[in-house]
């Protein structure tokens, strides 16, 4: 079944609206509107958690409603409910018509066609029975606690969930999708001497379980939560000042996204408080740093055939070569700044409305093999790993904590460092990437960011970057 036939059945057949009458109510709500579009969803998620070789939690939830928007230059009506009916669609319209402007003009023009579908429309919560759910995870401690003396405390949870949206403009165009998400994480603490060590790996995508209970995925998951858990029980203090740092590929790309890719985002750039605003066709990186953002990588967490306002997502070059290119939009912000929409309309759930967001934001890669840029650091750190981190939008500002780093002294890699946070500034950081590795990698399938009190999946990702100058905050 098509994902087309599949929304078709689910909110007109299932859920009891009237198409026609639904199209009409749109067209009402809407004439006069600069843009607009009813947005309906409906999703199944489920998550499953082990804490010490029993099950913690498990949860299942299905959620359906609509949001109602019209716009009218920079004005919005927003109106949502968690049911579908007429009467709350007219509750709805009747709310969002105060923003019209009164023109009695048409909606503008929708997007054109969509891309082809990126993803299976297979739901992973029914395809795999629960009980194998339950077994996998108390297999991932057994594992675990047999790999290693050392370990004390194993957690793992592993989440699923299928959304199903509709999109409905005035001009009777419509688009559908249909988005699935797996995800499997890994906690294992060891102790040795009294000390007590975790780490940590996560994997998933928009695919089904298949990939996540193979035996060799979900060993090798463990095998990387438990590698980085006794690496940190051999750690040593990290040091602090400005020096040279080396970040590995893949996952530390979170400080591209986090640093760099929210001052592209077309809403602060709109409104000329991002440290980006107005710089387009300068130099704002080192010659060779170009960055993209691309939603139309099949099967990646990030990915989304279409937004959440009907556009087909895209890829979109933001720094090429060092220079500021272009920012990422959804229709609003595009509409005001004179320019194309991006597909980055996204949005968290029926009841909030879309604002741009990063799909799967990466640096290319450069010429440089990997053990060349260590080799070419005389004192500084090797970051692979991150947690947490920071960033002030207006100023470019950031902190991120490194969970996995090492010293690098004389072009050798040295002991584990624990402690260790990176201190910068967006804009600046990326002047100083003074090498760029030939060893591109994506993130496993785990990031989620947050803007404005909503979180969507992103992916991230770079190749091994070696970066002069920068702060250094430390332990030692």
């Amino acid at each position: 079944m098509s994902h087309d036939a599949t929304t078709e059945d689910l909110f007109f057949q299932r859920a009891g609206l009237d198409r026609d009458a639904t199209n009409a109510l749109v067209a009402d709500a809407l004439t006069g509107a600069d843009d607009g579009e009813l947005f309906l969803e409906y999703r199944q998620s489920e998550s499953i958690s082990l804490d010490d070789g029993k099950i913690k939690s498990a949860n299942f939830d299905t959620s359906m409603g609509f949001g109602l928007r019209a716009v009218s230059g920079e004005a919005t009506g927003f109106a949502h409910a968690s049911e579908f009916s007429e009467g709350a669609l007219k509750r709805a319209a009747d709310t969002v018509k105060a923003v019209r402007s009164g023109r009695g003009g048409e909606a503008a023009v929708g997007p054109g066609g969509t891309n082809t579908q990126l993803y299976t429309d297979a739901n992973p919560i029914n395809l795999i029975p629960f009980e194998t759910k339950v077994a996998l995870l108390q297999k991932i401690d057994a594992y675990a606690r047999a790999k290693d003396p050392s370990v004390v405390q194993v957690m793992a949870s592993i989440l699923g969930s299928w959304q199903a949206v509709r999109i409905i403009r005035a001009v009777g165009q419509f688009a559908s999708d249909v988005r699935p998400m797996v995800r499997l994480n890994v906690s294992v603490m060891t102790e040795r001497d009294g000390r007590r060590e975790t780490g940590s790996h996560g994997m998933g995508g928009r695919v089904t379980y298949d990939g996540l209970i193979d035996e060799t995925a979900w060993k090798a998951a463990v095998d990387e939560a438990l590698r980085q858990s006794l690496l940190n029980l051999d750690s040593v203090p990290a040091p602090a000042g400005d020096m040279t740092v080396v970040l590995g590929p893949g996952w530390p790309g979170v400080l591209l996204h986090e640093a760099i890719g929210h001052g592209l985002e077309g809403d602060f750039n709109r409104k000329g408080t991002s440290a980006f605003s107005g710089r387009i066709g300068e130099r704002v990186a080192s010659p060779g740093v170009t960055v993209v953002d691309d939603g139309t990588l099949p099967d990646r967490r990030g990915s989304i055939s279409i937004d959440d306002e009907g556009t087909a997502s895209s890829r979109s070059v933001l720094i090429e070569d060092g220079i500021l290119k272009g920012y990422i939009f959804d229709r609003l912000n595009a509409r005001l700044m004179g320019v194309r929409p991006t597909g980055n309309g996204r949005r968290q759930s029926y009841g909030s409305q879309p604002m741009p967001r990063m799909t799967n934001t990466f640096m290319l890669n450069g010429d440089k093999d990997p053990g060349e840029i260590i080799a070419s650091v005389k004192k500084g750190i090797y970051a692979v790993n991150f947690g947490g981190g920071q960033v002030d939008i207006t100023s470019g500002k950031f902190v991120f904590s490194a969970t996995e780093a090492y010293l690098v002294e004389n072009g050798k890699l040295g002991p584990a460092v624990k402690g260790a946070t990176l201190i910068g500034n967006g804009p600046d950081v990326l002047t100083r990437v003074s090498m760029i590795g030939n060893d591109l990698a994506l993130d496993d399938g785990v990031g989620t960011c947050g803007k404005d009190g909503q979180s969507v999946p992103v992916g991230v990702g770079q190749p091994t970057l070696r970066i002069d100058g920068l702060t250094v905050g430390g332990t030692a």
